[in-house]
This record gives C-alpha cells, sequence and structure tokens, in this order.
C-alpha cells in the first residue's frame, strides 16, 4: 500500500440552491471526508490508498464504503458499527466564496473508534501514514487511536504525513492547540494552512511557521498559501511556489485535500520536493474548479492537461 489514512467520511447534504439554508427544499447527497478525498485523489492517479475507519450499520455506512471503494481505495479496514449512527452534515452555499458546513456527528460510528481499530500490519505495509487534526478532535478514543498510529508508523519506519486540518466546531481552542503540538513531533513531513500556523505559532509568518514546524523535529514543513501556492522548507531548502490561476472558483472546499493527494502522488513518484509541492498546488487549484469535494480530483491526463494549460514555470 502507498498511503492509509484514518478518518471519519460522511453524508454531505448541499442545498440545489445557493442562499440560507433555511429556504432550501431540495438537497443533493454526496460522500465527502478530508481523509477520504485525499486518498481518492491518490487512487484517481493510480496509487495504492487505503482507508481505516468505521460506519454505522445503515443505509448512509453502506453509500459511503460502496462509494470509496468505488473510487479505487481499499475499504477492507472499515469497521460497521450496529449501535452507532453514520455522521452526516450539510454544506450550505451562500455563494462561492462563502461557504458553511453543519456538522451531525456526535457519537457516530467513527467517534467510537479507538487503538484497536488499528490493524498494526496494514500500517506497517505503507509508505506513507497520512493523518489529519480532524480525527482526534472526534472523541478521546479517538485521539489515543492517531498517536498510537503514529507510533506504530514510525516503529516500522513508515513516513508520517500530519496535515493540522483545524475544525474550530470539534473542540476548544485550548484542547485543539495541545492535541495538534503534540502530533508535530510524530510527523516526517506537516502540510499546514496559514490559519492553522497562525493558531498554532502566533505568526502570520510563513518562513515562521515552517521554522517552528522543523523545530519540533520534522523534516519538511509545508505551507499551504491558498491561491498563491504554497512555501516549503526543509534543513537543506527554503522555497516559494506560485499557485496556478483559476478563472473562477465554483467550491473552494477540498482544496487542502487535493493539495495534499498532489504532494503525496508527486513524492510517490520520486519527484524532487518541488515539483511534489508544485502537483499539490496544481491539484489543489484544479478541485475550486468544480463543485463537490471529490469531483474536481484528476486522473493522469487530466492533471497534466491543466498543469499544461497553465503555461509558465511557477517556481521562484
Amino acid at each position: 500500500m502507498d498511503v492509509v489514512s484514518i478518518g471519519e467520511t460522511m453524508v454531505q447534504f448541499t442545498p440545489e440552491a445557493q442562499g440560507q439554508m433555511r429556504y432550501s427544499r431540495s438537497y443533493s447527497a454526496r460522500v465527502a471526508g478530508a481523509e477520504t478525498n485525499t486518498l481518492i485523489g491518490l487512487a484517481k492517479l493510480g496509487h495504492q490508498a487505503g482507508w481505516i475507519s468505521r460506519v454505522g450499520h445503515d443505509e448512509f455506512g453502506a453509500m459511503i464504503r460502496a462509494a470509496v471503494r468505488g473510487e479505487g481505495v481499499d475499504t477492507s479496514q472499515v469497521e460497521e458499527d450496529g449501535n452507532a449512527p453514520t455522521g452526516i452534515f450539510f454544506k450550505e452555499r451562500l455563494h462561492e466564496t462563502n461557504v458553511r458546513v453543519y456538522y451531525y456527528r456526535r457519537h457516530s460510528a467513527a467517534s467510537c473508534m479507538g487503538p484497536a481499530s488499528i490493524n498494526e500490519a496494514y500500517v506497517a505495509g505503507a509508505r506513507y501514514l497520512y493523518i489529519t487534526g480532524i480525527t482526534p478532535a472526534l472523541s478521546p478514543s479517538c485521539r489515543e487511536m492517531i498517536f498510537h498510529a503514529a507510533d506504530l508508523a514510525r516503529k516500522h519506519k513508515v513516513q508520517v504525513v500530519f496535515d493540522p486540518n483545524l475544525r474550530r466546531k470539534l473542540w476548544s481552542e485550548e484542547e485543539a492547540r495541545e492535541v495538534l503540538t503534540a502530533l508535530l513531533p510524530k510527523a516526517d513531513l506537516v502540510l499546514a494552512g496559514t490559519g492553522e500556523g497562525s493558531f498554532l505559532f502566533g505568526t502570520g509568518d510563513c518562513e515562521e511557521m515552517a521554522q517552528r514546524i522543523l523545530q519540533f523535529g520534522c523534516k519538511t514543513a509545508i505551507i499551504k498559501l491558498g491561491e498563491k501556492g504554497a512555501y516549503y522548507a526543509t534543513a537543506a531548502e527554503r522555497r516559494y511556489m506560485d499557485g496556478f490561476r483559476v478563472e473562477k472558483v465554483a467550491d473552494p472546499v477540498g482544496a487542502g485535500d487535493g493539495f495534499a493527494a498532489g504532494v503525496l502522488s508527486g513524492l510517490l513518484d520520486g519527484l524532487p520536493l518541488a515539483e511534489a509541492v508544485k502537483r499539490g498546488c496544481a491539484i489543489g487549484a484544479a478541485v475550486v474548479t468544480v463543485n463537490g469535494d471529490i469531483e474536481g480530483l484528476p486522473d493522469r491526463e487530466a492533471l497534466a492537461a491543466f498543469m499544461d494549460a497553465s503555461g509558465e514555470d511557477v517556481a521562484r
């Protein structure tokens, strides 16, 4: 397996029309979750991706398993819970750049996961373990599970990639800062947005954010700069990468997950770090051009076409 990840995926309901959700009477249903978004992005690019999770013994759980499996992601490590439901959430689109999300995931099946949910051999067989800061926010047992998985990965020399992916609605700021900071030393590579860097380190300077991450013992720090691209730093290299131009943003949600898929794909392909980050920027940009979290994730052919259409050398 190339990449294994752990996390909750839910059924997402989106009103057919833009505007306040109180006026909506019809919704479309999709499957969405940060970790599976990234895994599906990897699978579309031809990589082996595996998902560890738990869903309810219900129709939503069946929908999620079928959808993720249908995208080429291995779901053999997804448990079914007969006592807890599959989580759902609603995405309210006031307009293209203003999206609000409402979660109904408390006491969900995924929140009942714990260290026993992790198959050590499954993690040991991966090249990368990809974790986010969402899963440890779901419950104390999920928090314990993520730390356990990271420790197993390090035990078996599996590279750990960590995206803090801050979700303020899931826990207090004090708790989030404590747990996310504690996960940094567990990671080999950290992908953070400027908002998360500011939250954790109290600075808006992306170079300082990256330096602070490296001080925790991480080998590589990548700071996502949205439409501006990214900044990355290692002990030997520090560089900005420009973003890809997008004429119209259809849906900003999922760009970070696509970015992670691009970076991991580039590393799996043996590309230099600069080229891996460039691929991350490209996929993040491609995602926002299509409504939906995974609908804009490209395959190899679409990715090449998107990057060629942007033309210029984006490294500086």
